[in-house]
């Protein structure tokens, strides 16, 4: 950043870094780092303080993969980078069967950083990631949303 944002400024560039939850960006202001890796470590640091069922209405927020509902601009762009909008019917079913089993199990979406990703790896890491239990899942959830915002704040830096 050049110049200081002011907070309004500041949120319309940064609030859905993290998917539908402009907290995290409202957590670094007033005196947000101006440097790329600064401010995905300043804003890890709100997620990661956070209560627990504030992390799992992040984790929520995220849009299953491959689905067809409405989702943020950024999802889509990076659904579509990976190839989800263009899935063989074979791959959709998938999809679908193991967006189902997933959130049966955990109660919440896969999440996974798709940019950069194949098909066949996101499928696969969704089979081996259904074995997990609900903690280590939660933790790896995380793990992959903080992964995403870096990589969104690269884009917007």
């Amino acid at each position: 950043m050049s110049r200081k944002l002011s907070r309004a400024e500041f949120l319309a560039r940064f609030g859905a870094v993290y998917e539908a939850s402009p907290w995290v960006a409202e957590g670094v202001w007033p005196d947000p780092p101006h440097d790329r890796e600064q401010l995905a470590a300043a804003m890890a640091a709100v997620v990661d303080a956070a209560p627990r069922e504030k992390k799992l209405a992040l984790i929520r927020a995220h849009p299953e993969l491959a689905s067809r509902t409405a989702m943020a601009e950024a999802s889509v762009k990076e659904q579509a980078g990976a190839g989800l909008d263009r899935c063989s019917a074979e791959e959709f079913a998938a999809f679908r069967r193991l967006n189902a089993a997933y959130n049966a199990r955990f109660q919440f979406p896969f999440v996974y950083v798709v940019k950069g990703a194949e098909r066949a790896e996101i499928l696969a890491a969704f089979e081996a990631r259904l074995a997990n239990d609900l903690e280590t899942e939660f933790a790896t959830a995380i793990a992959q949303i903080h992964r995403i915002a870096s990589l969104r704040l690269a884009d917007l830096m």
